[in-house]
């Protein structure tokens, strides 16, 4: 059994993104997933991922305006290892049958550690600490360069690991032929991702809502690892960031801005409250007054025209309760971020009209 793909990390939203798509695809692919944490409490979960008959995900929300309830199941994965307790088998896997390396490590997963400068494998190093040892141990092998696709929420997350990782091969004194396989032969690969998964399935599986992205970014010599309607190839993915950041995510800081003016009601949900002609009526204001011109000064119209389409059916996910009280934590930030930004981003662009909407929620300071 061997697996082309090896991913570190179990998440749920891994299960109901790229594993469902490596599932689904032409081809479909095998995944060797490998747990980083340690964590015992997850062993369960590691059993269940590599089931024979695979593991539910269930899709509901609305689609191409209908609502969407249904399961898919995900027979990718088959086999599952620790990396704390299994690290020689991750090793062979790594260098014996990985073409495809996959991650998801969660917000500290990149942050350096003191174990970091150790020359043999601790569990207690950080993720790029433990894929240069991987990386060195295939070179060694004399290993075919591979293609590696992180999916942390990080902005060119493929360029930062790559450099986290030559940095670690630096520090360590690597050869000039190891500096060269990992830095010019490996595929370094950015991605953006995006896909709203509610609630786990247990002991594996997930909850997720219809819409689904896994961006990534052409490089020299990159091939998707398949063929699926959710993976797209781009030239350059600052234009889906842009056009998620400045129309779903201002979206969401607009209803905040909403929100707060009318007492902040702490039980309030997106779906329930864009379903109130007035907060309707302002938000569709907005987005036909001042955000769909703006991108149309920048020459994206029709491009931000169809995501606004597909967010607006996201906000109303009859199965989501996405509460506006976790939306508004960090507000202020998220007003510099999603709303200043776009306006400045308009105005260089050449856009002339005015923004008073937008003006008035970055003149109320965005204070939560």
């Amino acid at each position: 059994m061997k697996t082309p793909v090896i991913q570190f990390g179990t998440s749920r939203f891994l299960q109901a993104h790229a594993d469902l798509f490596l599932s689904e695809g032409t081809p479909a692919l095998g995944i060797t997933v490998v747990q980083t944490s340690g964590d015992p409490a997850r062993a369960g979960r590691l059993a269940a991922l590599a089931a024979p008959d695979g593991y539910p995900v269930r899709i509901r929300g609305r689609k191409d305006g209908r609502v969407v309830d249904e399961e898919q199941r995900v027979t990718s994965v088959r086999r599952c290892l620790s990396m704390t307790d299994q690290y020689e088998e991750v090793r062979r896997v790594f260098v014996e049958e990985a073409e495809y390396v996959l991650s998801n490590t969660g917000d500290s997963g990149y942050e350096s550690k003191a174990e970091d400068s150790l020359s043999a494998f601790s569990p207690g190093m950080s993720f790029p600490a433990k894929l240069y040892l991987l990386l060195a141990a295939r070179h060694a092998e004399n290993g075919r360069p591979l293609t590696i696709l992180p999916m942390e929420l990080i902005a060119d997350n493929g360029k930062v690991l790559r450099g986290l990782v030559l940095e670690i091969a630096a520090a360590n004194n690597a050869t000039a032929g190891l500096m060269r396989y990992i830095a010019d032969e490996t595929i370094w690969a950015s991605s953006l991702v995006d896909r709203i998964v509610s609630a786990p399935i247990e002991p594996a599986g997930a909850v997720a809502e219809p819409y689904a992205l896994w961006a990534i970014e052409r490089a020299p010599g990159l091939v998707a690892p398949t063929v699926h309607p959710a993976i797209q190839l781009v030239d350059d993915l600052r234009e889906i960031e842009t056009l998620k950041l400045h129309i779903l995510n201002l979206g969401h800081t607009a209803l905040v801005d909403m929100w707060i003016r009318q007492g902040a009601p702490a039980q309030a949900i997106v779906r329930e409250f864009i379903a109130r002609p007035d907060v309707k009526a302002e938000l569709d204001d907005l987005y036909q007054s001042e955000v769909l011109p703006a991108f149309a000064a920048l020459g994206r119209r029709d491009a931000a025209a169809a995501y606004l389409a597909t967010t607006l059916e996201r906000f109303s996910n009859p199965f989501l309760d996405h509460k506006l009280s976790d939306i508004a934590q960090n507000h202020a930030q998220k007003v510099e971020r999603r709303i200043v930004a776009f306006v400045d981003l308009a105005r260089a662009g050449g856009h002339k009209g005015d923004f008073p909407r937008l003006t008035a929620i970055v003149d109320r300071g965005g204070a939560a």
